[in-house]
């Protein structure tokens, strides 16, 4: 293992900590630099099984037990430890969640690769709250999402926030940031999709009764939280959809109403879920 102890928070060595909590600074940086934080060990495991490669991990001597076989299977990741007050001074808040990993971005998965195969695409138009954006993945992941795609404004997947409300099942779901919005929906139309906006409209037809058609290929857009989905995008997309609703709500918050549709448009039939 390659265990270094720091001594203090301007050490260079540890510049991909720095400012954790300068969201509009990390958005930009982390891409940029091609990486990403892993916050908590078992966000950073979830990780390294998906196969990302790790750039160094960040943890405070406590935690060295409970993460020895992952350090001893990374003998040439440099290991920083230090004091709890340290590493909150470098970070900028206390870490109670074991360690912490900057991780190598994955190289980004061609769209055609991407929908290869897959009946059920999950798309994200400008949906910027980390928080939701993590919370949609983990939905995904659990109910039978294959991939999912996000609009060039839509918040960073494996942004810190991201990873840990999903849990690290951002990992598991193949997922594409598209280039031209809302344009890019035609590619999936020409692939085969049934593309489905989730806004309430007054055409949009119940879930239920687009689940009954049973698509073989379908993609779900999903609009953003304050003024919802585009007028373009309400133009380009095939069909509205709506969660029928009681007692005078109009509305559910984006990541709760995707776990809805993504159970009840599974796929059905034949072919079974994937």
């Amino acid at each position: 293992m390659t265990i270094h102890y720091l001594e203090s928070a301007g050490d260079p060595r540890v510049s991909d900590y720095t400012q954790l909590t300068d969201v509009h600074l990390r958005k930009l940086r982390e891409p940029a630099e091609g990486m990403y934080i892993a916050e908590s060990s078992r966000v950073l495991r979830r990780a390294l099984a998906a196969g990302h490669r790790p750039r160094s991990f960040f943890l405070a001597e406590k935690w060295l037990a409970d993460l020895q076989d992952v350090l001893s299977a990374h003998p040439d990741v440099p290991a920083f430890i230090g004091s709890a007050a340290l590493l909150e001074e470098i970070t900028g808040f206390h870490l109670h969640r074991g360690a912490m990993a900057a991780m190598q971005r994955p190289e980004p998965v061609p769209l055609r690769d991407l929908l290869a195969g897959a009946r059920r695409v999950a798309v994200l138009e400008d949906i910027v709250d980390h928080t939701n954006v993590g919370a949609i993945f983990r939905s995904a992941a659990a109910l039978d999402i294959d991939a999912v795609l996000i609009s060039p404004r839509c918040g960073d997947p494996l942004y810190r926030r991201s990873v840990r409300v999903s849990m690290g099942t951002v990992f598991q779901v193949p997922w594409a940031r598209l280039e031209s919005w809302p344009h890019d929906l035609l590619l999936l139309k020409e692939a085969g999709f049934t593309v489905a906006a989730l806004e309430l409209t007054g055409d949009a037809v119940d879930v239920d009764a687009l689940a009954a058609r049973n698509p073989d290929r379908l993609a779900l857009v999903l609009g953003t939280e304050g003024a919802g989905m585009s007028a373009e995008t309400l133009a380009a997309v095939d069909l509205a959809v709506k969660i029928p609703m009681r007692a005078g709500v109009d509305s559910l918050n984006v990541a709760a109403a995707s776990a809805v549709a993504f159970w009840e448009l599974r796929p059905r039939g034949s072919q079974g879920p994937r």
